[in-house]
């Protein structure tokens, strides 16, 4: 009986090594850092690489981090009966143009999920909701504002004995636009709708990643929480 193959190593066709490209694609995905500043910070670890390298390397290989931790964390959170979303969108200029960028959020503050649309009409949070709910299974709760268009998407899944709306409940979700609103202002926006969407799906997953909530907890359960979170970020895709 032969064999079954090992899957392809993604990093094959590149010279650096692994825990070079895991360094610089979380470096510039994590902070609010430029192509250039991580150029910058790496040569003074006495790695030589050009800017544009990481722009390269985030593309290619930000995606396929991001897939492997959604992935743990998908299959970690299935079937949990207590789960509370929270749903909201955010205007983001493309060029000029208003964009909403839509996220749903849980209890504890990790991004779901993240979506882009050109409007926010009835059609928008229908689409972004349906995505949700079938990589994530169905929660007991959805919180979001007023926007009607909310009411009229859930009412079409058949949903909206779910919903709650009451001032203040939704300030999870909006919490979590701001390290994302940091790093925009560090990439000087964006210019493609298509750049946004993945930049945005990348960010939410190496966010959820490293959050350890440092407010509410000690400095030694937080200091131990982050050499976790690093160590298996380094073990990614190995």
């Amino acid at each position: 009986m032969p064999r079954p193959r090992k899957p392809a190593s993604p990093f094959r066709y590149f010279n650096s090594s692994p825990e070079i490209i895991r360094l610089v694609v979380m470096m510039y995905v994590r902070f609010p850092l430029s192509l250039r500043n991580v150029e910058d910070l790496l040569a003074e670890r006495g790695i030589d690489i050009c800017h544009e390298t990481v722009r390269h390397w985030w593309n290619r290989f930000g995606p396929l981090f991001a897939a492997d931790v959604r992935r743990q964390r998908v299959n970690r959170m299935r079937g949990f009966r207590q789960w509370m979303w929270h749903l909201d969108e955010v205007y983001v200029k493309i060029n000029g143009e208003m964009h909403y960028l839509w996220r749903a959020v849980d209890q504890e503050g990790e991004i779901l999920e993240s979506y882009v649309t050109k409007t926010r009409d009835k059609k928008a949070p229908l689409r972004f909701m349906k995505k949700a709910l079938k990589r994530h299974g169905s929660p007991a709760e959805i919180t979001t504002d007023g926007l009607r268009s909310y009411k009229a998407a859930m009412s079409e899944l058949g949903n909206a004995e779910k919903q709650e709306m009451g001032r203040w409940l939704n300030n999870r979700v909006e919490n979590s636009h701001l390290p994302f609103r940091r790093r925009e202002r560090a990439m000087l926006r964006f210019r493609k709708m298509k750049s946004l969407q993945k930049f945005a799906s990348v960010h939410s997953n190496v966010h959820n990643h490293f959050n350890s909530e440092r407010h509410l907890i000690d400095r030694r359960t937080y200091k131990t929480r982050r050499s976790t979170a690093l160590a298996e970020w380094l073990n990614l895709l190995a």
